[in-house]
């Protein structure tokens, strides 16, 4: 049901440390960097856990799994494909009333 979740973080390279530290004995290790955001994960896959510091993603990022491009096309937010992740990355994002950034996203080709 979640895809990945993304906490906003005020020291981006004290966050990437202190992670990368703390998630280590769960089998968890920096996977990703892009610019300020850093996916965590066990090697098998997309990370599921990033941290990042963009004042526009909100204070809380939730993504979940969608089955495929209609359910994300039915979603309320704007779809599309996010190649800067990977080229069949699809997905809808909305903020909620606390500002909080959701999304619905597929891996899956079209």
């Amino acid at each position: 049901m979640i895809d990945h979740v993304t906490a906003n973080v005020s020291d981006f390279s004290a966050a990437k440390d202190f992670y990368t530290q703390t998630l280590a004995p769960l089998g968890y290790s920096l996977q990703m960097e892009f610019g300020e955001s850093a996916g965590f994960g066990t090697g098998e896959g997309i990370p599921d856990f990033w941290i990042g510091s963009s004042s526009d993603r909100g204070a809380t990022h939730v993504a979940f799994s969608a089955p495929d491009r209609a359910a994300v096309d039915s979603f309320n937010g704007p779809p599309g494909l996010r190649p800067d992740y990977h080229e069949a990355y699809y997905a809808a994002y909305v903020h909620d009333a606390d500002g909080n950034n959701i999304e619905a996203v597929t891996h899956r080709p079209e």
